[in-house]
């Protein structure tokens, strides 16, 4: 099969290019990027004769399109919604599969920030470009995998694993990070260390998102509902907190019946009585104010000082973390399933913790579909279309990578 990475020049596009091609069912790994040279320092980093760079603006539909028929799967690695929205536009148009990384639900877009989002000609609202893309897919015969990551991705898999496994659940909740390894937290501002987008992470932190509480909807602000807790597996004994974050929107519409649910993001202590002190400050508002006679955006400010004290210092690394409960029934008595996950950087491959929980299981994803593992067309969740055999070969194929899952069934 040959498999394209859109932003194949990026720290997740290129990790998701550097684990395909070790794949042996995989014969050529097209990476695509603005830049030529950029593009030329990820080939020489992947190291493998598989990869064929393609320079190319992928806001150029044509060109995107008529470069997709020349693959048989997708990745997408694109940071924000307006390229990623593009992007899976022209790959169910040109009838590409593709999965896609980015912290969104493409059939229920969200409305807030919209990252220069523009809705194509006809169409009037989200939704219905939601519903168009989901119909081309189908009318296409295209499967179109979204959220393939850690949050969302690895969350939607096992919490959807857990809930197949009662009679009915009720309670679903996702807990999932990515922070500095302990000994370098105290080093940054937040205690945070930048692994993916900051400006979009800030995003994450100042929408509104839903959740269900109490068996209904409802709508709340991001950085909400912050939680502390105890991760006590691996020999681990850390005390860390959590708080709703909009990581895997698509179980409000695929799991309608849960009772709860949320996603919650987790930081060190402190990180997010810090985000909040920001936030009634005003400097993670979006939109202009005046200041000495000019208009300034309070986050584009903030973003200049303080996103170069979030890059990690050299020798700096990163930890991924999974807690994941649900509860409910099962043969009429109570039942809990967790999942933990404590995932840690590779030096020597010059691989985050991030990079490795989010790029994997995209393109482990992406190798399903082009064997014909997942046969599911459309807007499909990970929830949807990885289960029964293919929950196990999956699971199987991250910890070939090293990356482990304890289920603790109670």
């Amino acid at each position: 099969m040959k498999v394209i990475v859109f932003g194949g020049n990026g720290k997740m596009g290129s990790a998701a290019a550097w684990d395909l091609v070790k794949d042996n069912d995989v014969k050529v790994v097209g990476i695509t990027g603005r830049k030529k040279e950029t593009l030329e320092a990820a080939q020489k980093w992947i190291g493998s004769k598989k990869i064929v760079i393609h320079p190319i603006d992928i806001m150029d539909r044509d060109a995107a399109k008529k470069l997709m028929k020349e693959y048989d799967v997708g990745v997408s690695a694109m940071p924000d919604r307006k390229t990623s929205y593009c992007t899976v536009q022209c790959a169910v148009e040109a009838g590409l599969h593709i999965v896609d990384m980015l912290e969104e639900y493409h059939r229920r877009p969200d409305v807030y920030e919209l990252e220069g989002l523009v809705l194509p000609k006809g169409i009037k609202t989200l939704n219905e470009y939601g519903d168009y893309i989901h119909e081309t897919a189908l009318k296409n015969n295209v499967t179109f995998i979204d959220g393939t990551g850690f949050a969302p991705g690895l969350s939607n898999v096992t919490l959807g694993e857990a809930i197949r496994k009662m009679d009915r659940c009720d309670s679903a909740i996702a807990r999932v990070g990515g922070i500095p390894a302990k000994k370098f937290a105290l080093n940054h501002p937040l205690r945070y260390m930048i692994t993916w987008a900051f400006w979009h992470v800030l995003r994450e932190y100042m929408i509104k998102v839903y959740i269900i509480k109490n068996g209904k909807q409802v709508e709340v602000n991001a950085t909400t509902d912050r939680e502390p807790f105890l991760f006590n597996k691996y020999g681990k004994n850390e005390a860390l907190e959590c708080a709703v974050t909009p990581g895997m929107p698509s179980f409000i519409f695929t799991r309608p019946k849960l009772k709860e649910f949320a996603e919650k993001t987790v930081r060190w202590p402190g990180h997010w009585a810090g985000v909040e002190t920001l936030k009634e400050c005003g400097m993670l508002d979006f939109d202009p104010v005046d200041f000495q006679g000019m208009k300034i955006s309070p986050r584009d400010f903030l973003l200049s000082r303080i996103e170069p004290k979030l890059k990690a210092l050299p020798g700096e690394t990163d930890v991924c973390v999974m807690y994941n409960t649900a509860k409910g029934v099962k043969k009429g008595k109570k039942i809990k399933i967790e999942y933990f996950m404590w995932d840690v950087a590779d030096p020597k491959h010059n691989l985050t913790s991030m990079a490795r929980v989010t790029a994997f299981p995209s393109a482990i994803a992406a190798v399903f579909i082009g064997k014909g593992l997942i046969k599911e067309k459309g807007i499909v969740a990970p929830e949807d279309c990885i289960y029964g055999s293919n929950y196990m070969l999956y699971m199987k194929e991250l910890k070939k990578r090293n990356i482990k899952i304890l289920e603790v069934i109670s």
